[in-house]
């Protein structure tokens, strides 16, 4: 017999469903679109699009694509206010941050 989730969510305690609610909204949080970036950094399409110097519909086709350039994300952010960091992450050490890649100058 298959199990429902949401039947198993309405037998826990309500502290432990808000406790896992909470943990939801955290996960959520830790991953988001370019749209919704700019949309937390409370920006329209207009405005970033003034940033970075091109248009609100190409704001738009760039928040749309699932593959973009290294230096055309790390411009986006930095338009939004903030810096790109890019980490490699392996099973057996410590995530490695990446250095160099898409930078304007790596030496700065």
């Amino acid at each position: 017999m298959a199990v429902n989730i949401e039947d198993k969510i309405k037998k826990l305690s309500a502290a432990r469903r808000n406790k896992v609610e909470s943990r939801v909204a955290e996960l959520l949080a830790e991953e988001m679109t370019l749209r919704d970036l700019r949309k937390a950094r409370k920006l329209t399409q207009v405005r970033l699009a003034k940033q970075l110097r091109i248009t609100q519909d190409s704001v738009s086709r760039l928040e749309q694509r699932s593959d973009l350039l290294l230096s055309t994300l790390r411009k986006t952010v930095k338009a939004m206010g903030g810096d790109l960091s890019l980490v490699a992450e392996f099973p057996d050490r410590a995530p490695v941050v990446l250095s160099g890649i898409a930078e304007d100058d790596p030496h700065s």
